[in-house]
Parts: structure tokens; sequence; C-alpha cells
């Protein structure tokens, strides 16, 4: 059975890993018959927003206990990902990717990327094993991968700017599909830069996975 690495970045939308775009895509790597494996960053969050009104709090939280919710404590801290014991990567959006994985969010252009997670990214890139990532977390591939690396965020000219600017080349995506450099073997895929319900975001994560499985 193939193994799958996941990334996560924290629980909820606006300060950690997307919730729905994370069980989808576990969920989608299960229906591939392929096995996940959860890690975060053993980090602070940058910040914690209250998700009925959209405020930050005073409170602080660490970005794996978070994650943990999402993988039911099934996880582990990123600095253990061992590229030699997975087949591919896979990290799921949500503003934690571009908040507690690099600081994109904040610099745009001029971001960095936490050190372990980059480590992690790199060794799947140099050991040419297959990468997804999902919704904004294709902001982090021109930080690991060389330039000219063709991904999408959806059809945001301005985050498509953001890519771009980083090295990238950024490729328009619908909903409903992904976007494959062949290359590099790097996917991506809208998913809640553009969808409007779970459904619409599970049509492009199911598709990405299914073929990030297929390549590993």
């Amino acid at each position: 059975m193939k193994k799958v690495a996941v990334i996560l970045s924290g629980s909820g939308v606006f300060d950690g890993a997307e919730i729905h775009e994370s069980v989808l895509a576990l969920h989608a790597i299960e229906k591939a018959n392929a096995s996940w494996h959860c890690f975060a960053p053993n980090v602070e969050q940058l910040h914690v927003i209250n998700h009925l009104t959209g405020e930050v709090t005073e409170e602080k939280r660490n970005v794996l206990v978070e994650a943990a919710r999402i993988a039911r404590g099934n996880i582990e801290d990123v600095a253990k990902l061992n590229v030699d014991d997975f087949d591919a990567l896979l990290l799921p959006g949500g503003f934690g990717a571009a908040k507690n994985l690099t600081d994109f969010a904040l610099k745009g252009a001029e971001c960095s990327i936490n050190a372990h997670v980059a480590s992690a990214c790199r060794a799947f890139a140099e050991a040419l094993k297959p990468a997804g990532y999902l919704c904004i977390a294709p902001a982090i591939i021109p930080l690991i991968y060389p330039e000219n690396v063709k991904a999408t965020i959806g059809n945001d000219i301005d985050t498509a700017a953001g890519y771009n600017a980083l090295g990238g080349q950024h490729v328009d995506c619908p909903v409903d599909d992904y976007v494959f450099d062949e290359q590099h073997k790097v996917l991506s895929t809208p998913a809640y830069m553009l969808a409007e319900n779970i459904s619409q975001a599970a049509s492009g994560i199911d598709k990405l996975v299914a073929k990030l499985v297929a390549i590993a």
C-alpha cells in the first residue's frame, strides 16, 4: 500500500489548516487505496482567530496540538518526517499554510518558510516523489522547487501575481480540476480558493489525490 505524508498547519480556515480540505484529502487518500500519516510543525500559531466573529483573540495555540484535532491524535512533529518512509506528500490549504508554515500572508514575495516544513518538502522534491498542494498551499511551491514550476491557486489575480513574484508560473484552473507540472511531479488544485461548498472542493481534491497516488 502506498503511503502519503500529509502536512497540516493547525485547525481552522482562518488561522490553521482548512478542515474540510484536510478531511476530504484524507478520505481521498483512503479511496485511492493508500494510507496517510499526518505531520505538523511544533510551533506557536501566528495568531488565533475566533471563527464565529472573525476577530483575532489574545489566545496562544500550538500548530501541532491544534492539527492533532483533525488527525484524531494520529500525528507527529514534521521534524520527524522521513521522506524514505513515504511515496508522496500532500499539503491541504487554509490560511495556516500562509501564516504558520510560511509567512506568505504577511510578506508576499519576501516570505520565508518554516525550516522543518522546508526540509520535508525539499526532500520529496529532490527524491522526485510526487507532491500535491491544495488551495493557498501552492504558495509554498516556489520556495521549494526551481523557477517556473506550474501551479494554481485558482484565478485570483493578486494571489497569482504573488505566486509569480516568488518565481513560479501560475496557471488559472477551475475548481473541479488540477494543474500537474510533470517535470517536477507537483500537483495543485484551487479547492476553497474557488469552491463555494464541500462538494465543489471535493471535486478537484479527489482528482488530484487519485493522480498523486497513481504516479507515486
